[in-house]
């Protein structure tokens, strides 16, 4: 059965023929299941090879392709722009998410946003991000500040900032890595808070080439797209120069939420 299904991520519009049926019936992506305008943005094929001959595929192309990736034992293939894509026959469905999120962010940064690795909470209508590497806490900051301040939980390990002309908004994906966390929405962003555990909690601002570097470490740069690196940084620049990143060194508890809480909303409410 030809499975077709359509994910509105943000504003980006994806279409994949064959989708693979467990993909098809997963409960996060369906959160972005639907169209939001007639138009696809992109269409990805999930091919079936005509022919297996002696263990060898064969497949028919269209000739507009013009590159080819790989991954591990998978590969695609699209066409200049990205809007037009093809997987060979999935070896391993796990892989289908990487290269959506590889096809979707050749589309995003051309949009303005930026994909960071970090958790994203919403508190009082404005939202935090948590960066750091895997491991590092992301997921257990925004579960503490869920429990002691009712914050919502957006996404726990990918999120897209995109930069508008009134501020720099956080958004929800389905790509979320081990957390359960991924919620269809956005929320302003207030703060960035870059992670460092620490036998006590402590809190401070950073400035200069400490703060770039720090929030830089923490972001995904499409270095295969041409022009992408130039895009990603430009709004990287522009974000860092309008929203505060502090260093927040922290055990898993109660004080680590107070002293972001203090530092970035002035106060409990």
């Amino acid at each position: 059965m030809n499975h077709k299904k359509c994910y509105s991520i943000i504003f980006i519009q994806i279409e994949i023929e064959n989708c693979p049926r467990s993909f098809v019936n997963d409960y996060e992506w369906n959160k972005f299941a639907g169209a939001n305008k007639q138009k696809t943005d992109i269409n990805l094929a999930i091919k079936k090879s005509e022919s297996v001959d002696y263990q060898v595929e064969r497949y028919r192309m269209p000739q507009q392709y013009d590159q080819i990736m790989r991954y591990d034992s998978d590969v695609l293939v699209a066409n200049e722009d990205w809007s037009l894509c093809t997987l060979l026959s999935l070896k391993d469905p796990m892989n289908l998410p990487v290269f959506l999120n590889h096809i979707y962010y050749s589309k995003a940064v051309f949009c303005h946003l930026i994909q960071c690795h970090s958790s994203l909470i919403e508190y009082c209508g404005e939202g935090i991000l948590f960066l750091g590497p895997s491991g590092i806490g992301k997921t257990t900051q925004a579960e503490l500040w869920n429990k002691y301040r009712n914050a919502r939980i957006i996404n726990g390990d990918i999120v897209f900032v995109q930069e508008t002309p009134d501020a720099f908004l956080g958004w929800g994906t389905p790509w979320h890595g081990s957390s359960p966390y991924c919620e269809n929405t956005s929320v302003p962003v207030k703060a960035l808070i870059v992670l460092k555990q620490a036998p006590e909690n402590s809190i401070r601002e950073l400035t200069g080439f400490e703060k770039v570097t720090a929030v830089s470490n923490n972001v995904f740069y499409p270095r295969w797209l041409e022009g992408g690196m130039e895009l990603c940084l430009e709004t990287l620049n522009h974000l860092l120069s309008a929203l505060p990143v502090y260093e927040l060194s922290c055990r898993p508890d109660e004080e680590a939420v107070r002293l972001t809480e203090e530092a970035v909303f002035g106060g409990s409410e």
